[in-house]
């Protein structure tokens, strides 16, 4: 057949398709999962497989690690040496497996991240733990597999004498499938065996008092009870990991916070790292120093606070922003039935139990077979003896081995399993003491025999026989739980004072949209004229304020921004600020009419007043705008037929509204009589505009003002005074009072309003204070 026959011609997607497919085949089932039987990867069993063949196990020496790892790659995993010594070290890590598999001398990393030593520095051997997931294995228990070049055969799935994959966990990524199985502790998981084998139908929460929940190997505190219940019941849940802490107290009364166990999967290293970032970067107040005291005796972090800081703020803060504490979500996939699948703790303890029910099935079948072998071998050697001389020379009459083996069978009866084993037994076995032990051994595989049969030929014992290895098991391997478990999540509530050290600022908005905080010190060296500002731009807002308050800036598009004030630049005042479009993104065309520095949203006689160009009014609680989340412009009032916010007023509920339209139009109402509406509402007719009128400016005061005039500005260039007192008290949704004389041509149009006050005699000022 010439070169040109054998090339095929198929489409590129067809080939693309069909060559990801059978690799993302191999990777779900050869490599990233574990199977649900004996909780391991393909290159763990392998590894495990390969230090068993070797005699490297608890009871021998060490050995070089890579020796190991040159077995395993050059008989079972035909992949970099790396990846399988990177899997064997993982094993060995007390810090990332419950019960280690795998011991060893050397570094073999840290939980600050190091990594260990290279493998030819290393050694090690199976711990006493993995030998009890490969006991048995000689005994036919599982199925073996040719390895990769058909040169020896390798197991499929180890015998395990206990749930491995509940007990170590699991993580992993193959493709289209990840996995994330927390550990747990062996005593619990293996009551937890025992009660699904005495009753399959027992409930998720039956389970669970045996139980808890993960147990991990870094301890920490585990909140979220029905975070578990739901992630045994579905496959899939969500529970948040906390570092176990301390508060000291220090010489001179100062606090410091002592960390002792942190949450699973975390580096030690990166947490100390970040909580000196955030005390370097001043994010939180009150850390003195972060130091890492952790030795042989166990892990120990360190924080100084200073004099006087919130210990429990601090450390809140250090849960909110760092690795102290995390969620950790269940995502429980494993190989069952050679295709991976989402399993719930009752259908991982089934895969369990019925590949134990095999093993040790399989084990009986196999130790029946040699108890009866050896039966009928002791049975032929018993009769031997009692004929010993007439055999002793039927077997010198014959030529060789096979001729007596021949001779003494058809003249005795003997089988060819017994004439095998009368010509090869030794002189010094032919005594009458030999006879007693026979029969002895005789009876004690009788005794073995119908104890295997009774085992095979009943449910029941079969169970009672798995049950009682794993007592064994847990009798002699359980330790403690290492993590505490806490049936609710706790909230997490920060005190802004722990984040951000008070301090008297001075806010500046220009018409341009530019924002900026500055210290008094800096405000103090200057002078008002020296504003840092662009040519034409000027100066729009000036707030008196503090690092510990809010900025909430109002656009003419009806949204909001929430600025914590000390998030704002800190610049000096002869510098130009920052665009707001830098810190929030706000559109082109919107622009900033009003702002306001708010030190708390839970006063309740505090209201926003907004009024817009056609006429709308609305008033809400204060209280409705404290948000979490502020990245973006928020909704403040909704706007209809491309409306816009002309002003917003901070009120009290008790003021006089006075609203101006452009075609000079006053109408003067009690605040009382717009409705408290929700953040988000429309708002109600403040004043009723004729066709292509709109309000210009809005006037809001209380008795105690004491205006004196109000002063319309027209496009004219013109002023008209008019006194408060002519301006009759009505109510909402009126036209109300013309105020400038209707011209015929050229009428006059009110473009901004002036207000004046009169002074204010202290004996006139609500509670004698002007």
């Amino acid at each position: 057949m010439s070169l040109i026959e054998k090339i095929l011609e198929l489409p590129f997607e067809e080939v693309i398709g069909d060559r990801f497919g059978r690799y993302s085949k191999y990777i779900i089932q050869d490599r990233a999962l574990p199977d649900a039987r004996d909780g391991l990867k393909p290159v763990q069993r392998r590894i495990l497989y390969a230090m068993y063949t070797e005699g490297n196990t608890a009871d021998k020496p060490f050995r070089k690690s890579a020796k190991t790892v040159g077995t395993v790659i050059g008989n079972y995993h035909p992949h970099g040496d790396s990846s399988v010594y990177d899997a064997m070290v993982r094993m060995s890590q007390d810090w990332k497996v419950r019960n280690v598999l795998v011991e060893m001398h050397g570094n073999n990393g840290s939980i600050d991240g190091d990594p260990q030593a290279a493998m030819r520095y290393t050694e090690a051997r199976l711990s006493p733990l993995a030998a009890e997931l490969l006991r048995d294995i000689g005994k036919g228990t599982v199925v073996f597999a040719p390895n990769f070049d058909d040169s020896d055969e390798e197991p499929v799935v180890l015998p395990a004498r206990y749930p491995n994959l509940l007990v170590n966990g699991s993580t992993g990524i193959s493709s289209g499938y990840a996995t994330d199985i927390p550990p747990h502790n062996l005593a619990e998981v293996i009551d937890a065996v025992v009660m699904y084998m005495d009753n399959s139908d027992v409930t998720v929460d039956e389970l669970m008092s045996a139980l808890k929940g993960p147990d991990f190997p870094t301890g920490g505190i585990i909140q979220g009870i029905e975070g578990i219940k739901q992630a045994y019941e579905t496959g899939k849940g969500k529970i948040v990991l906390r570092s176990k802490t301390s508060f000291e107290v220090m010489k001179g009364g100062r606090e410091q916070i002592v960390i002792t166990e942190i949450p699973y999967e975390v580096v030690k290293a990166n947490v100390v790292r970040k909580i000196d970032e955030l005390r370097i970067d001043r994010k939180v107040e009150g850390i003195a120093e972060v130091r890492d005291e952790t030795d042989r005796t166990g892990l120990r972090i360190v924080i100084d606070l200073k004099k006087d800081a919130d210990a429990e703020g601090v450390l809140a803060y250090l849960f909110k922003n760092t690795d102290l504490q995390v969620t950790y979500s269940f995502n429980m996939v494993a190989i069952a039935h050679k295709t991976p699948q989402l399993m719930n703790l009752r259908s991982l303890l089934d895969a369990y139990v019925v590949h134990q029910k095999e093993v040790v099935t399989r084990r009986c079948e196999y130790d029946l077979e040699k108890a009866k072998d050896r039966q009928h071998v002791v049975e032929g050697l018993i009769k031997a003896l009692s004929i010993l001389d007439e055999l002793i020379a039927k077997i010198r009459a014959s030529k060789d081995k096979a001729d007596a083996k021949n001779n003494i069978i058809e003249a005795f009866g003997f089988t060819e399993r017994q004439a095998e084993a009368i010509v090869n037994l030794q002189l010094y076995r032919l005594t009458n003491t030999d006879v007693t032990q026979l029969q002895r051994e005789a009876e004690e595989l009788e005794k073995t025999v119908q104890k295997l049969e009774a085992i095979l030929g009943s449910e029941a014992k079969l169970i009672r026989v798995i049950k009682k290895e794993l007592e064994e098991i847990k009798a002699t391997y359980a330790d403690a739980r290492r993590s505490e478990i806490q049936a609710e999540i706790e909230e997490i509530k920060i005190n802004l004072e722990v984040m951000v050290p008070a301090e008297d600022v001075i806010i500046t908005v220009t018409k341009d949209g530019y924002v900026k905080r500055t210290s008094l010190r800096s405000y103090s060296a200057s002078t008002p004229e020296e504003l840092g500002r662009k040519d034409e731009d000027e100066l729009f807002l000036q707030l008196d304020s503090n690092t510990t308050d809010t900025l909430l800036l109002f656009t003419n598009k009806g949204n909001y921004l929430y600025i914590p004030v000390h998030s704002l630049p800190d610049i000096r005042w002869k510098d130009i600020g920052q665009h707001i479009a830098n810190i929030i993104p706000i559109e082109k065309d919107e622009r900033i009419i009003e702002g306001y520095s708010i030190k708390s949203f839970a006063e309740k006689d505090k209201f926003l007043l907004f009024v817009t160009q056609n006429g709308v009014v609305k008033r809400s609680s204060l209280s409705e705008y404290q948000v979490q989340r502020y990245s973006k412009p928020i909704v403040a009032t909704k706007l209809k037929d491309e409306d816009q916010v002309i002003r917003v007023f901070m009120t009290d509920g008790k003021q006089e509204i006075i609203l101006v339209s452009h075609q000079s139009f006053m109408l003067r109402f009690d605040e009382e009589e717009v409705s408290v509406m929700g953040q988000k509402a429309a708002g109600v007719r403040g004043i009723s505009l004729k066709e292509n009128d709109r309000v210009v400016d809005a006037i809001v005061f209380a008795e105690f003002d004491q205006i004196q005039d109000i002063t319309l500005h027209t496009q004219k260039n013109a002023d008209k005074k008019v006194p408060l007192r002519e301006l009759v008290r009505a109510t909402r949704a009126r036209r109300g009072s013309k105020m400038i004389k209707e011209l015929k041509t050229n009428p006059h149009r009110v473009t901004e309003v002036k207000v004046e006050f009169k002074p204010i005699k202290e004996e006139e000022a609500p509670g004698g204070i002007l």
